[in-house]
């Protein structure tokens, strides 16, 4: 019997949609279905959980740009 999933399209870089994969491959719980190189489709209930899940690991691996762009204005 064919089960329908409710989704959302998620438009993004290759680089984010490689971490939201790697987030993926943990539990199985996001993706329905991999489009292409920047769609992904995501069960519906869980895109909030996912964003929150994205932005935590943004904040480990991404340096904050705004620290760094305060201190060249320091510097005369």
């Amino acid at each position: 019997m064919v089960r329908a999933v409710k989704g959302t399209l998620v438009e993004c870089d290759p680089s984010i949609k490689s971490i939201i994969i790697n987030i993926d491959n943990e539990t199985n719980e996001y993706i329905v279905e991999d489009l292409d190189e920047t769609h992904l489709m995501i069960k519906d209930n869980m895109v909030a959980k996912l964003k929150t899940e994205l932005e935590q690991r943004l904040k480990e691996n991404v340096p904050d740009v705004e620290d760094e762009s305060d201190s060249d204005q320091d510097v005369k």
